[in-house]
Protein backbone atom coordinates (compact mmCIF):
# COMPACT_ATOMS: atom_id res chain seq x y z
CA UNK A 1 0.00 0.00 0.00
CA UNK A 2 1.94 3.41 -1.28
CA UNK A 3 2.12 5.52 1.23
CA UNK A 4 1.32 9.74 1.27
CA UNK A 5 3.65 11.96 -0.91
CA UNK A 6 6.03 9.41 -2.26
CA UNK A 7 6.68 7.93 1.27
CA UNK A 8 5.73 4.60 0.64
CA UNK A 9 4.97 2.04 2.94
CA UNK A 10 6.82 -1.27 1.20
CA UNK A 11 10.06 1.31 1.92
CA UNK A 12 9.00 1.70 5.11
CA UNK A 13 8.36 -2.12 5.79
CA UNK A 14 11.58 -2.91 3.89
CA UNK A 15 13.60 -0.56 6.64
CA UNK A 16 11.51 -2.26 9.26
CA UNK A 17 9.51 0.28 11.12
CA UNK A 18 6.37 -1.60 10.55
CA UNK A 19 7.62 -4.94 12.02
CA UNK A 20 8.87 -3.02 14.64
CA UNK A 21 12.74 -4.35 13.94
CA UNK A 22 14.22 -0.71 15.26
CA UNK A 23 16.06 0.25 11.88
CA UNK A 24 14.86 3.88 11.79
CA UNK A 25 14.72 5.28 8.24
CA UNK A 26 16.31 8.56 7.60
CA UNK A 27 13.86 11.50 7.37
CA UNK A 28 15.87 12.66 4.06
CA UNK A 29 14.60 9.50 2.76
CA UNK A 30 11.16 10.36 3.79
CA UNK A 31 11.40 14.36 2.16
CA UNK A 32 8.60 14.24 0.23
CA UNK A 33 6.47 13.02 3.21
CA UNK A 34 8.90 14.76 6.15
CA UNK A 35 7.39 18.86 5.17
CA UNK A 36 8.72 21.50 6.13
CA UNK A 37 5.53 22.53 6.82
CA UNK A 38 5.03 20.38 10.02
CA UNK A 39 7.92 21.88 11.56
CA UNK A 40 6.91 24.99 11.07
CA UNK A 41 3.22 24.44 12.12
CA UNK A 42 4.52 23.07 15.58
CA UNK A 43 7.31 25.78 16.22
CA UNK A 44 5.50 27.20 19.08
CA UNK A 45 5.38 24.22 20.78
CA UNK A 46 9.39 22.71 19.69
CA UNK A 47 11.00 24.19 22.38
CA UNK A 48 8.58 21.84 24.87
CA UNK A 49 9.27 18.51 23.38
CA UNK A 50 12.03 16.39 24.85
CA UNK A 51 13.86 16.10 21.13
CA UNK A 52 13.43 18.30 18.49
CA UNK A 53 15.39 16.56 15.26
CA UNK A 54 13.21 14.81 12.37
CA UNK A 55 13.81 11.55 13.84
CA UNK A 56 11.32 12.33 16.41
CA UNK A 57 9.13 14.59 14.71
CA UNK A 58 9.12 11.27 12.24
CA UNK A 59 7.69 9.22 15.06
CA UNK A 60 3.93 11.33 15.23
CA UNK A 61 4.25 11.21 11.43
CA UNK A 62 4.66 7.32 11.10
CA UNK A 63 1.70 7.11 13.62
CA UNK A 64 -0.61 8.93 11.78
CA UNK A 65 -0.19 7.83 8.56
CA UNK A 66 1.21 11.22 7.36
CA UNK A 67 -1.86 13.12 7.64
CA UNK A 68 -0.03 16.16 8.66
CA UNK A 69 -3.51 17.84 10.69
CA UNK A 70 -3.69 14.32 12.84
CA UNK A 71 -0.32 14.36 13.67
CA UNK A 72 0.32 17.44 14.69
CA UNK A 73 -2.94 16.99 17.20
CA UNK A 74 -1.27 14.09 18.39
CA UNK A 75 1.56 15.79 19.02
CA UNK A 76 0.12 18.69 20.09
CA UNK A 77 -2.52 16.63 22.56
CA UNK A 78 1.40 14.86 23.85
CA UNK A 79 2.70 18.47 24.96
CA UNK A 80 -0.24 19.02 27.39
CA UNK A 81 0.13 15.39 28.49
CA UNK A 82 3.72 16.01 29.40
CA UNK A 83 3.07 19.85 31.44
CA UNK A 84 0.27 17.53 33.40
CA UNK A 85 2.48 15.15 33.94
CA UNK A 86 5.67 17.43 34.64
CA UNK A 87 7.33 15.01 32.73
CA UNK A 88 10.70 17.12 32.57
CA UNK A 89 10.76 16.46 36.56
CA UNK A 90 9.02 13.34 36.31
CA UNK A 91 12.03 10.67 36.47
CA UNK A 92 12.73 12.50 40.33
CA UNK A 93 9.24 11.59 40.90
CA UNK A 94 8.86 9.43 43.61
CA UNK A 95 5.63 7.45 43.56
CA UNK A 96 3.97 6.60 47.15
CA UNK A 97 5.60 3.85 48.77
CA UNK A 98 2.97 1.00 47.75
CA UNK A 99 3.58 1.24 43.95
CA UNK A 100 7.01 1.32 44.00
CA UNK A 101 7.15 -2.54 46.41
CA UNK A 102 4.16 -4.10 44.58
CA UNK A 103 4.05 -2.64 40.82
CA UNK A 104 5.57 -5.20 38.89
CA UNK A 105 8.37 -4.97 35.92
CA UNK A 106 11.34 -3.51 34.99
CA UNK A 107 13.73 -2.54 32.79
CA UNK A 108 16.94 -5.27 32.47
CA UNK A 109 19.28 -5.49 29.72
CA UNK A 110 19.40 -4.58 26.11
CA UNK A 111 18.89 -6.89 22.83
CA UNK A 112 21.45 -7.54 20.39
CA UNK A 113 20.88 -4.01 18.65
CA UNK A 114 21.35 -2.35 21.53
CA UNK A 115 17.42 -1.80 22.54
CA UNK A 116 16.33 -1.31 26.23
CA UNK A 117 14.17 -4.52 27.47
CA UNK A 118 10.86 -4.28 29.40
CA UNK A 119 9.70 -6.71 31.80
CA UNK A 120 6.19 -7.21 32.58
CA UNK A 121 5.43 -9.81 35.55
CA UNK A 122 1.79 -10.46 35.20
CA UNK A 123 1.20 -13.39 37.63
CA UNK A 124 2.22 -11.89 40.80
CA UNK A 125 0.43 -8.52 40.03
CA UNK A 126 -2.40 -7.44 42.85
CA UNK A 127 -3.98 -5.33 40.90
CA UNK A 128 -7.14 -4.56 43.07
CA UNK A 129 -4.78 -4.38 46.03
CA UNK A 130 -3.13 -1.35 44.18
CA UNK A 131 -5.89 0.04 43.20
CA UNK A 132 -7.54 -0.07 46.71
CA UNK A 133 -4.09 1.77 48.01
CA UNK A 134 -3.38 4.31 45.78
CA UNK A 135 -4.71 6.80 42.98
CA UNK A 136 -5.24 5.82 39.41
CA UNK A 137 -3.27 8.92 38.39
CA UNK A 138 -0.06 7.94 40.41
CA UNK A 139 -0.32 4.82 38.77
CA UNK A 140 -0.72 6.25 35.62
CA UNK A 141 1.97 9.11 36.37
CA UNK A 142 4.22 6.18 37.34
CA UNK A 143 4.05 4.30 33.88
CA UNK A 144 4.32 7.58 32.90
CA UNK A 145 7.60 7.44 34.35
CA UNK A 146 8.54 4.14 33.42
CA UNK A 147 8.44 5.41 29.91
CA UNK A 148 10.00 8.26 29.83
CA UNK A 149 12.90 6.19 31.81
CA UNK A 150 13.14 3.75 28.65
CA UNK A 151 13.09 7.00 26.80
CA UNK A 152 16.33 8.46 28.33
CA UNK A 153 17.55 4.77 27.73
CA UNK A 154 17.72 5.00 24.49
CA UNK A 155 19.38 8.25 23.78
CA UNK A 156 21.71 6.86 25.87
CA UNK A 157 22.03 4.16 23.56
CA UNK A 158 22.31 6.12 21.06
CA UNK A 159 25.09 7.99 21.60
CA UNK A 160 26.48 5.06 23.16
CA UNK A 161 26.83 3.02 19.79
CA UNK A 162 26.49 5.74 17.58
CA UNK A 163 23.15 4.84 16.14
CA UNK A 164 19.46 5.59 16.31
CA UNK A 165 18.28 3.52 19.19
CA UNK A 166 14.45 4.43 19.34
CA UNK A 167 12.38 0.94 19.89
CA UNK A 168 12.43 -0.70 23.54
CA UNK A 169 12.08 -4.59 23.21
CA UNK A 170 8.80 -6.03 25.72
CA UNK A 171 8.80 -9.27 27.48
CA UNK A 172 5.42 -10.32 29.21
CA UNK A 173 5.27 -13.06 31.77
CA UNK A 174 1.79 -14.35 31.97
CA UNK A 175 2.96 -17.42 34.00
CA UNK A 176 -0.15 -16.98 36.76
CA UNK A 177 -2.33 -15.22 34.45
CA UNK A 178 -6.12 -15.56 36.01
CA UNK A 179 -9.17 -14.72 36.75
CA UNK A 180 -8.46 -12.06 39.56
CA UNK A 181 -6.13 -10.05 37.08
CA UNK A 182 -9.85 -10.09 34.65
CA UNK A 183 -11.72 -7.87 37.37
CA UNK A 184 -13.19 -4.94 35.67
CA UNK A 185 -12.06 -1.88 36.83
CA UNK A 186 -8.12 -3.54 36.83
CA UNK A 187 -8.79 -4.30 32.88
CA UNK A 188 -10.33 -0.54 32.74
CA UNK A 189 -7.13 1.03 34.61
CA UNK A 190 -4.76 -1.71 32.86
CA UNK A 191 -6.91 0.20 29.14
CA UNK A 192 -5.78 3.83 29.91
CA UNK A 193 -2.23 2.49 30.93
CA UNK A 194 -1.84 1.32 27.37
CA UNK A 195 -3.59 4.00 25.61
CA UNK A 196 -1.18 6.28 27.79
CA UNK A 197 1.80 4.64 26.08
CA UNK A 198 -0.06 4.50 22.77
CA UNK A 199 -1.09 8.07 22.67
CA UNK A 200 2.16 9.34 23.76
CA UNK A 201 5.51 6.76 22.40
CA UNK A 202 3.96 6.12 18.72
CA UNK A 203 6.94 3.92 17.33
CA UNK A 204 8.69 3.01 20.33
CA UNK A 205 7.58 -0.68 20.42
CA UNK A 206 9.92 -2.74 18.37
CA UNK A 207 8.26 -6.19 19.52
CA UNK A 208 6.81 -7.74 22.32
CA UNK A 209 7.05 -11.07 23.23
CA UNK A 210 4.63 -13.18 25.52
CA UNK A 211 5.52 -16.28 27.49
CA UNK A 212 4.52 -18.97 29.50
CA UNK A 213 0.80 -17.66 28.36
CA UNK A 214 -2.03 -19.86 29.48
CA UNK A 215 -5.26 -20.82 28.38
CA UNK A 216 -6.77 -17.71 30.02
CA UNK A 217 -4.61 -15.41 27.73
CA UNK A 218 -6.99 -15.35 24.28
CA UNK A 219 -9.51 -14.05 27.54
CA UNK A 220 -7.20 -11.71 28.72
CA UNK A 221 -5.76 -10.20 25.20
CA UNK A 222 -9.71 -9.75 23.88
CA UNK A 223 -10.08 -7.31 26.31
CA UNK A 224 -7.41 -5.05 26.12
CA UNK A 225 -6.58 -5.41 22.59
CA UNK A 226 -9.02 -2.32 20.92
CA UNK A 227 -6.78 -0.18 23.43
CA UNK A 228 -3.69 -1.15 20.96
CA UNK A 229 -3.60 -0.10 17.32
CA UNK A 230 -3.19 -2.11 14.79
CA UNK A 231 0.53 -2.03 13.84
CA UNK A 232 1.20 -2.95 18.07
CA UNK A 233 -0.81 -5.91 17.71
CA UNK A 234 0.99 -7.30 14.81
CA UNK A 235 4.66 -6.41 17.04
CA UNK A 236 2.84 -9.27 19.55
CA UNK A 237 4.58 -12.23 19.48
CA UNK A 238 2.99 -15.39 21.42
CA UNK A 239 5.74 -18.02 21.82
CA UNK A 240 6.00 -21.76 23.27
CA UNK A 241 7.64 -23.95 25.28
CA UNK A 242 10.89 -23.16 23.94
CA UNK A 243 10.47 -19.52 24.44
CA UNK A 244 14.15 -19.32 26.40
CA UNK A 245 15.66 -20.04 22.63
CA UNK A 246 13.81 -17.80 21.06
CA UNK A 247 14.93 -14.83 23.19
CA UNK A 248 18.05 -15.74 22.83
CA UNK A 249 18.15 -15.46 19.08
CA UNK A 250 17.59 -11.66 20.31
CA UNK A 251 19.01 -11.05 23.48
CA UNK A 252 22.33 -12.35 24.36
CA UNK A 253 22.23 -14.73 27.11
CA UNK A 254 24.42 -12.65 29.28
CA UNK A 255 21.67 -9.89 28.96
CA UNK A 256 19.00 -12.15 30.00
CA UNK A 257 18.17 -12.54 33.57
CA UNK A 258 18.91 -16.62 34.75
CA UNK A 259 15.29 -16.74 35.49
CA UNK A 260 14.21 -15.88 31.83
CA UNK A 261 16.94 -18.69 30.42
CA UNK A 262 20.14 -16.70 30.32
CA UNK A 263 23.03 -15.73 32.81
CA UNK A 264 22.69 -12.68 34.10
CA UNK A 265 22.08 -12.19 37.51
CA UNK A 266 22.15 -9.44 40.82
CA UNK A 267 25.46 -8.47 42.41
CA UNK A 268 24.48 -11.35 45.49
CA UNK A 269 23.42 -13.63 42.89
CA UNK A 270 19.96 -14.11 42.63
CA UNK A 271 18.48 -15.39 39.37
CA UNK A 272 15.46 -13.02 39.39
CA UNK A 273 17.34 -9.42 39.33
CA UNK A 274 15.08 -7.86 41.73
CA UNK A 275 17.54 -4.85 41.87
CA UNK A 276 16.02 -4.25 37.91
CA UNK A 277 12.92 -6.54 38.01
CA UNK A 278 9.94 -5.79 40.57
CA UNK A 279 7.93 -9.12 40.70
CA UNK A 280 5.32 -7.55 43.08
CA UNK A 281 3.39 -9.56 45.00
CA UNK A 282 -0.03 -9.19 47.42
CA UNK A 283 -0.48 -5.71 48.50
CA UNK A 284 -1.14 -5.76 52.34
CA UNK A 285 -4.51 -4.57 53.92
CA UNK A 286 -2.14 -1.97 55.78
CA UNK A 287 -2.30 0.05 52.73
CA UNK A 288 -5.48 -0.02 51.64
CA UNK A 289 -7.67 3.79 51.62
CA UNK A 290 -10.44 2.10 50.28
CA UNK A 291 -12.62 -1.27 50.27
CA UNK A 292 -14.12 -0.96 46.70
CA UNK A 293 -14.60 1.50 44.17
CA UNK A 294 -17.38 2.77 42.55
CA UNK A 295 -19.30 0.92 39.81
CA UNK A 296 -22.21 1.32 37.42
CA UNK A 297 -24.81 -1.31 37.27
CA UNK A 298 -26.59 -2.59 34.25
CA UNK A 299 -30.22 -4.43 36.20
CA UNK A 300 -31.57 -3.57 39.26
CA UNK A 301 -34.44 -6.31 40.37
CA UNK A 302 -36.52 -6.64 43.48
CA UNK A 303 -36.26 -10.55 44.75
CA UNK A 304 -39.37 -10.65 47.06
CA UNK A 305 -39.69 -12.22 50.33
CA UNK A 306 -39.06 -16.25 50.21
CA UNK A 307 -38.25 -16.06 46.97
CA UNK A 308 -35.32 -16.20 44.21
CA UNK A 309 -34.55 -14.32 40.52
CA UNK A 310 -32.62 -16.40 38.22
CA UNK A 311 -30.40 -15.01 35.11
CA UNK A 312 -29.59 -17.17 32.29
CA UNK A 313 -26.91 -16.90 30.23
CA UNK A 314 -25.35 -19.01 27.24
CA UNK A 315 -22.26 -20.47 26.73
CA UNK A 316 -21.72 -21.48 23.26
CA UNK A 317 -17.91 -20.98 23.05
CA UNK A 318 -15.35 -23.05 24.85
CA UNK A 319 -12.62 -20.95 26.89
CA UNK A 320 -15.10 -17.78 27.52
CA UNK A 321 -15.24 -16.53 31.65
CA UNK A 322 -18.62 -15.83 33.21
CA UNK A 323 -17.88 -12.46 35.33
CA UNK A 324 -20.53 -10.66 37.59
CA UNK A 325 -20.43 -7.78 40.37
CA UNK A 326 -23.61 -6.92 42.33
CA UNK A 327 -24.74 -5.16 45.36
CA UNK A 328 -27.93 -5.79 47.43
CA UNK A 329 -29.47 -2.98 49.92
CA UNK A 330 -30.58 -3.07 53.30
CA UNK A 331 -29.86 -6.52 54.07
CA UNK A 332 -27.73 -9.38 52.52
CA UNK A 333 -28.65 -11.87 49.49
CA UNK A 334 -27.91 -14.90 48.67
CA UNK A 335 -26.05 -16.24 45.07
CA UNK A 336 -24.74 -19.35 43.10
CA UNK A 337 -24.19 -20.41 39.92
CA UNK A 338 -26.00 -23.29 38.22
CA UNK A 339 -26.05 -25.38 34.43
CA UNK A 340 -29.23 -26.09 33.70
CA UNK A 341 -29.90 -29.78 33.10
CA UNK A 342 -33.06 -29.09 30.90
CA UNK A 343 -33.72 -26.82 27.98
CA UNK A 344 -35.83 -24.65 27.04
CA UNK A 345 -37.74 -23.97 30.56
CA UNK A 346 -37.52 -22.48 34.11
CA UNK A 347 -35.59 -25.09 36.54
CA UNK A 348 -35.73 -25.05 40.58
CA UNK A 349 -32.28 -24.98 41.64
CA UNK A 350 -32.63 -28.27 42.96
CA UNK A 351 -33.45 -29.71 39.58
CA UNK A 352 -30.08 -27.67 38.43
CA UNK A 353 -26.24 -28.68 38.45
CA UNK A 354 -24.16 -26.10 41.03
CA UNK A 355 -21.22 -25.37 39.52
CA UNK A 356 -20.82 -22.08 42.21
CA UNK A 357 -21.62 -22.83 45.72
CA UNK A 358 -24.78 -20.46 47.33
CA UNK A 359 -24.46 -18.62 49.98
CA UNK A 360 -25.00 -15.65 51.40
CA UNK A 361 -23.53 -12.39 50.97
CA UNK A 362 -23.09 -9.05 52.95
CA UNK A 363 -23.40 -7.29 49.49
CA UNK A 364 -25.31 -4.73 51.28
CA UNK A 365 -21.74 -3.36 52.95
CA UNK A 366 -19.62 -4.51 50.06
CA UNK A 367 -20.13 -4.92 46.64
CA UNK A 368 -19.46 -8.47 45.66
CA UNK A 369 -17.71 -9.68 42.35
CA UNK A 370 -16.63 -13.09 40.82
CA UNK A 371 -15.96 -15.16 37.56
CA UNK A 372 -15.67 -18.75 36.57
CA UNK A 373 -13.85 -19.81 33.55
CA UNK A 374 -16.34 -21.90 30.88
CA UNK A 375 -14.04 -24.47 29.76
CA UNK A 376 -16.60 -26.70 27.66
CA UNK A 377 -20.07 -24.94 26.37
CA UNK A 378 -22.76 -24.68 28.49
CA UNK A 379 -20.09 -25.67 31.62
CA UNK A 380 -18.29 -23.19 33.94
CA UNK A 381 -15.70 -24.06 36.35
CA UNK A 382 -14.70 -21.97 39.72
CA UNK A 383 -10.98 -20.28 39.43
CA UNK A 384 -8.99 -20.33 42.54
CA UNK A 385 -9.69 -16.60 43.13
CA UNK A 386 -13.01 -15.31 42.43
CA UNK A 387 -12.76 -12.09 42.27
CA UNK A 388 -13.24 -10.09 38.75
CA UNK A 389 -16.18 -8.02 37.74
CA UNK A 390 -17.90 -6.72 34.84
CA UNK A 391 -20.74 -5.22 32.83
CA UNK A 392 -22.78 -6.33 29.47
CA UNK A 393 -26.11 -7.57 29.17
CA UNK A 394 -26.21 -11.81 28.58
CA UNK A 395 -29.49 -13.69 27.17
CA UNK A 396 -32.20 -13.14 29.31
CA UNK A 397 -34.44 -15.26 27.34
CA UNK A 398 -34.71 -19.19 27.32
CA UNK A 399 -31.73 -20.02 25.00
CA UNK A 400 -32.17 -23.46 22.91
CA UNK A 401 -28.57 -24.73 24.69
CA UNK A 402 -27.62 -25.62 28.36
CA UNK A 403 -27.32 -22.65 30.00
CA UNK A 404 -25.42 -21.24 33.31
CA UNK A 405 -28.37 -19.79 35.68
CA UNK A 406 -26.96 -16.90 37.86
CA UNK A 407 -29.56 -17.08 40.72
CA UNK A 408 -30.17 -14.51 43.86
CA UNK A 409 -31.57 -16.20 46.63
CA UNK A 410 -33.97 -14.86 49.29
CA UNK A 411 -35.84 -17.63 49.96
CA UNK A 412 -34.30 -17.67 53.61
CA UNK A 413 -36.36 -14.21 54.48
CA UNK A 414 -39.85 -14.26 55.83
CA UNK A 415 -40.17 -10.79 55.81
CA UNK A 416 -37.85 -8.65 53.61
CA UNK A 417 -37.48 -8.03 49.98
CA UNK A 418 -33.88 -7.68 48.87
CA UNK A 419 -33.11 -4.67 45.89
CA UNK A 420 -30.13 -6.19 43.63
CA UNK A 421 -28.24 -4.26 41.22
CA UNK A 422 -25.96 -6.37 39.26
CA UNK A 423 -24.19 -6.74 36.19
CA UNK A 424 -22.72 -9.39 34.25
CA UNK A 425 -20.72 -10.25 30.97
CA UNK A 426 -19.77 -13.08 28.81
CA UNK A 427 -16.11 -12.70 28.18
CA UNK A 428 -14.53 -14.47 24.65
CA UNK A 429 -11.43 -15.36 23.92
CA UNK A 430 -9.62 -13.62 20.85
CA UNK A 431 -10.06 -16.20 18.41
CA UNK A 432 -6.65 -15.40 16.77
CA UNK A 433 -4.76 -15.79 20.03
CA UNK A 434 -6.62 -18.54 21.17
CA UNK A 435 -5.68 -20.50 17.98
CA UNK A 436 -2.03 -19.82 18.30
CA UNK A 437 -2.14 -21.12 21.64
CA UNK A 438 -3.31 -24.25 20.58
CA UNK A 439 -1.01 -24.48 17.84
CA UNK A 440 1.59 -24.12 19.63
CA UNK A 441 0.87 -26.36 22.00
CA UNK A 442 3.19 -25.67 24.97
CA UNK A 443 5.86 -26.42 21.35
CA UNK A 444 6.86 -23.89 19.23
CA UNK A 445 5.74 -20.57 17.98
CA UNK A 446 2.81 -21.05 15.67
CA UNK A 447 3.22 -20.20 12.11
CA UNK A 448 2.20 -17.11 10.47
CA UNK A 449 1.97 -12.98 10.99
CA UNK A 450 3.40 -13.32 14.69
CA UNK A 451 5.78 -15.53 13.94
CA UNK A 452 9.15 -14.05 15.14
CA UNK A 453 12.01 -13.37 12.90
CA UNK A 454 15.21 -12.33 13.75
Amino acid sequence: MPGPAGCPWDKLQTWGVREGRGHVPSPADCAPSFSPQFRENLKDVLPSLPSQDDYFLLKWLRARCFDLPKSEAMLRKHVEVRKRMDADNIVAWEAPEVIRKYMSGGMCGYDREGSPIWYEIIGPLDAKGLLFSASKQDLLKNKFRDCELLRHECEKQSQKLGKKVEMVLMVYDCEGLGLKHLWKPAVEAYGELLSMFEENYPESLKRLFIVKAPKIFPVAYNLVKHFLSEDTRKKVVVLGSDWKEVLQKYIDPAEIPVEYGGTLTDPDGDPKCPSKINYGGDVPQRYYVRDQLTQPYEHTVVVNRGSSHQVEYEILVPGCVLRWQFKSEGADVGFGVYLKTKVGERQRAGDMAEVFPTQRYNAHMVPEDGSLTCSTPGICESGPNPTPKTPSPGVLTPPPHPADVLRFDNTYSYIHAKRVSYTVEVLLPDAASAQQIQQLGGEKPAPGPLDPSP
